[in-house]
């Protein structure tokens, strides 16, 4: 049967992740050479799984009689997520799945397939009968949440918007909402490359909670400013287009060629250094630190449904030792009375909260609490300890955000 380029890659994405453990995002970098439509869609279909694997798979097991091979598993979860969540057409959905099958080796399997399938369809409205926000996420996630564990997790079923930084001084894109923190908003799937002003560098995409700890380090013009872990360089250009000198640290060589990309589209200067952030140390000391460190980015989610398929409760004790690494290394950066902003996109206290009291309490720091003031815009984000937090569930009537944890501290 002749092969459907979107479903083959669709499952090569979903094995790569759940058998494994590859992040999305680079198995989609490792795909063989496809039409830019196909690689597209079956991105969305594999993410479209990912994300309501749980339900997914709650639909699917009264429909078999004995546990399949994992490939024909994947098959019939891409099939039922392209019928109940994408909403393709029905004979499409269920003979594109069937093909599948076939051409993957595994035709003894194909009439399972096509029966199952057939009788998903007949059901368009199945996924409601199940509590989709707590089969989709593990229980570890969802009890670390607490009572934001259902908003946050229903948060998660919608697919993300788009949202774009502007260069000062660049024109607005007809279309988009204007966000009160400044970010500019499209709806997901817009072709970013296709917008007026991209190849004249005039935005980047970053989501509106990303974009908040450079707008709260307050860079001014002329000041030194390091960026850690700086790859793919949102705040590395948010930093420079305020014009501070800028100096973005990444371990990473081919994530740091991104960042240069993207510094040459934006017309944008900063000095890039390929080194471990822990070990780096600046020839004279700075003005700031901008410390956006790796972490679980389980405040990512709903951008990288994989996230819950790779990571595991003891992946965060780990993070948090090479986050406290990290702060070393950036107060060590520091010139007294020069300014840290330390950020992740994680929703875990662990990583958020923790990691500050715990430098607090070690290295000369002391805590510059954000104000009511400088949130404005978004004041349910400043919690009593004056932290930036935020979770995909707040905005709701606007597409949510991204769950992102920022404090600012002062070298002493």
């Amino acid at each position: 049967m002749p092969r459907d380029p979107t479903r083959e890659a669709a499952f090569a994405l979903l094995a790569a992740v759940l058998d494994r453990c590859r992040p999305l995002d680079d198995a989609l970098d490792a795909l063989p050479p496809i039409d830019t439509r196909d690689r597209a869609a079956a991105h969305r279909l594999a993410a479209a799984a990912l994300r309501r694997l749980g339900t997914l798979d709650a639909l699917l097991e009264p429909r078999l009689r004995r546990a399949p091979p994992d490939a024909v598993r994947h098959i019939l979860r891409l099939g039922a997520a392209s019928l109940l969540v994408l909403r393709d057409p029905p004979h499409a959905a269920v003979s594109t799945a069937v093909a599948l099958v076939r051409t993957r080796g595994l035709a003894p399997f194909a009439g399972l397939v096509n029966a199952v399938l057939r009788r998903v369809a007949e059901e368009p409205d199945a996924l409601a009968g199940f509590d989709g926000p707590r089969l989709d996420t593990p229980a570890w996630l969802w009890a670390s949440w607490g009572a934001e564990a259902r908003a946050i997790a229903e948060a998660h079923q919608r697919e993300a918007p788009l949202d774009l930084t502007l260069k000062p001084g660049a024109a607005s894109i007809a279309g988009a909402e204007l966000l009160p923190t400044g970010s500019l908003r499209l709806p997901s799937g817009t072709a970013v490359a296709s917008l007026p002003g991209y190849d004249a560098g005039d935005f980047w995409v970053q989501d509106a909670a990303a974009a908040l700890p450079a707008r709260l380090l307050a860079p001014q013009r002329g000041e030194r400013i390091a960026d850690l872990c700086a790859a793919p360089g949102g705040k590395t250009m948010q930093l420079a287009a305020a014009g501070a000198t800028v100096i973005a640290i990444d371990r990473d060589e081919a994530r740091l060629r991104r960042l240069a990309e993207n510094l040459a589209r934006t017309r944008l200067t900063a000095t890039m250094v390929a080194a471990d952030a822990r070990a780096w140390r600046p020839d004279t000391l700075l003005d700031a630190v901008l410390l956006d460190a790796p972490c679980s980015a389980t405040g990512t989610i709903r951008r990288h449904p994989d996230i819950p398929h790779l990571r595991r409760p003891r992946d965060i004790a780990a993070l948090a030792a090479t986050q406290d690494q990290l702060l070393d290394a950036a107060t060590r950066a520091l010139r007294p009375g020069g300014r840290l902003i330390y950020a992740v996109c994680s929703l875990q206290r662990e990583e958020g909260a923790a990691r500050v009291e715990a430098a607090l309490a070690r290295l000369p720091l002391r805590q510059d609490p954000f104000t009511a003031e400088e949130l404005l815009a978004i004041p349910e984000a400043l919690t009593p300890e004056g932290y930036l937090r935020t979770t995909p569930a707040l905005w709701p009537e606007r597409g949510g955000m991204d769950g992102f944890f920022a404090a600012r501290l002062i070298r002493v």
